[in-house]
């Protein structure tokens, strides 16, 4: 098995895995048999144990197969770059700060605020910039099937847990639907939600700042080349 092939596996099982384990078949009957947290516990095992070869198999073969694009040397793109992961930075702050309250089992109604205006997933979001702005950077085809590994889950992953919880919770999460998106700003965009200077994420903002500068120092050092190379 060549070394594109291997990352593709990895990465098949990687996102499967997660999809599968999560699914309305698959999880209340595991809950049922196990617990929810030895539940929880399984599934963050098989998630490491499949992300894990994943990160070595990409680590050992980086680069591998066919260059389908190379736009390392286009200015605009690398600027797009770094616009693209400063931003994954603010989102994955802002939803550790302001997290879709479906995935806590919380109460859903008045809980629309700050990130959750721009999107009900910026978990989710911020693991998808981060995979767009290391393509635009990668072109190469194991590291097309790396990269895209993670948007796939990202997406799949947000529409999945609304089905989820759409079963759940049921009508207080289909209002959190409704007045919000997925896409980041669709609400806003709409008018199904205004924006506020009390929502504007500063500590996310800040945190998305000294992040950035910090992984612009770091990541030719530890990952050697380009930076996102």
């Amino acid at each position: 098995m060549d070394a594109v092939a291997r990352i593709a596996l990895w990465a098949s099982l990687f996102v499967g895995t997660h999809l599968v384990i999560s699914s309305h078949l698959v999880r209340p009957r595991l809950i049922a048999a196990l617990g929810r947290q030895p539940y929880n516990g399984l599934y963050s095992l098989i998630a490491l144990a499949t992300f894990m070869p994943l990160l070595l198999v990409f680590g050992h073969h980086k680069h591998a197969g066919t260059m389908l694009w190379n736009l390392r040397a286009v200015e605009p793109v690398r600027w797009l770059t770094w616009i693209l992961m400063f931003a994954a930075f603010i989102f994955l702050v802002a939803g550790l700060i302001n997290p879709n309250p479906g995935a806590l089992g919380a109460r859903l109604r008045g809980q629309v605020r700050g990130i959750l205006k721009v999107t009900r997933h910026p978990t989710f979001v911020a693991i998808a910039l981060f995979a767009v702005a290391h393509l635009l950077m990668n072109g190469w085809l194991g590291d097309v099937i790396f990269f895209g590994s993670f948007a796939l889950l990202a997406i799949l992953g947000g529409f999945h847990q609304d089905r989820r919880k759409l079963r759940e919770i049921g009508e207080p999460y289909r209002e959190l639907m409704a007045q919000t998106s997925f896409f980041p700003g669709t609400a806003l965009v709409r008018g199904r939600q205004r924006w506020s200077a009390d929502d504007v994420p500063w500590a996310a903002i800040a945190s998305g700042v000294a992040l950035t500068i910090v992984v612009l120092i770091l990541h030719p050092r530890l990952f050697g080349g380009y930076p996102l190379g």
